[in-house]
């Protein structure tokens, strides 16, 4: 065997290792700042950087940062919110979904395209506008003038019109053939068809909306109103004078529901989007 044989058999060893030892390095670096903040959410105060083993751990952070700030109403007003916007965004993006699947209109392409097109558009750019028409229909500091720019999604439109291609035609023809009418046929063939696929969106829509900082910061006045994002920003201010230990620990108390959520969903999360193709 020639030695360029064998340096090619070895590298083709080695190859799988360094993917794994690239793989668990990049993991090590993503999840390090999570891993900080629960770290210093369980030190007592001033002792966050302290690494040597010797701290001794206590929740006290978790109730003193609860009983700092309206927290359940935060939650109550993020919980709105995302049920607001996840409830609008599943009855539109599911019948422009169906029309773009399966109904073939004058320019259809070509309307799936434009509404394509606000995918490459930040939803900063729109802040201005947005905020004067939720002022014109009186919706200004409330859960539905910040849901309602949203409900209209082009990502879930794209993915609920590629779950819906992908169901067979004669499902539908079937259906028509009982006497069901087109909404009958979207409800009873094509929605149960899409259910991986609504879960796997409705994770997305509810971790975009729970985050969503800037629009809701814009838009709301008061406590009765603000979610989460808003009420940790404030929370955390440099004029608030809460210890890093306190705000890690307010911090864990956002994000967790995320967190447990993906943890139960992660493979229909990643099963749902590996069955969207291209059609």
């Amino acid at each position: 065997m020639t030695s360029s044989a064998i340096t090619l058999r070895r590298t083709i060893r080695i190859a799988p290792l360094l993917d794994t030892a690239g793989a668990w390095l990049l993991a090590l670096i993503w999840v390090a700042p999570l891993l900080f903040a629960i770290w210093a959410s369980l030190t007592p105060s001033g002792q966050a950087l302290n690494f040597s083993g010797e701290v001794r751990l206590t929740l006290e952070n978790y109730r003193s940062a609860w009983d700092a700030a309206p927290w359940a109403i935060y939650f109550r007003n993020t919980l709105f919110l995302v049920t607001f916007t996840l409830i609008g965004q599943f009855i539109f993006c599911t019948l422009a979904g169906y029309a773009f699947a399966r109904f073939d209109f004058f320019g259809r392409e070509f309307v799936f395209v434009l509404v394509l097109l606000q995918l490459f558009i930040l939803p900063e750019v729109l802040i201005v506008e947005n905020y004067a028409m939720v002022s014109r229909l009186g919706l200004f500091d409330t859960i539905a003038g910040m849901g309602l720019p949203y409900i209209a999604s082009a990502f879930g439109i794209f993915l609920l019109r590629q779950a819906f291609k992908s169901v067979p035609v004669e499902l539908e023809e079937a259906a028509r053939i009982e006497g069901c009418t087109w909404l009958g046929v979207l409800w009873r063939v094509y929605v149960p068809a899409a259910k991986p696929t609504y879960l796997a969106y409705a994770l997305v829509s509810v971790a975009t909306h729970w985050n969503n900082f800037l629009w809701p910061l814009i838009v709301t006045n008061s406590p009765d109103t603000r979610p989460v994002t808003v009420g940790l920003s404030l929370f955390g201010a440099p004029e608030s004078s809460v210890n890093i230990s306190t705000i890690s620990a307010a911090t864990v108390m956002v994000i967790a529901p995320l967190m447990i959520a993906f943890l139960i969903f992660q493979r229909q999360f990643v099963q749902a989007f590996l069955r969207v193709g291209i059609r």
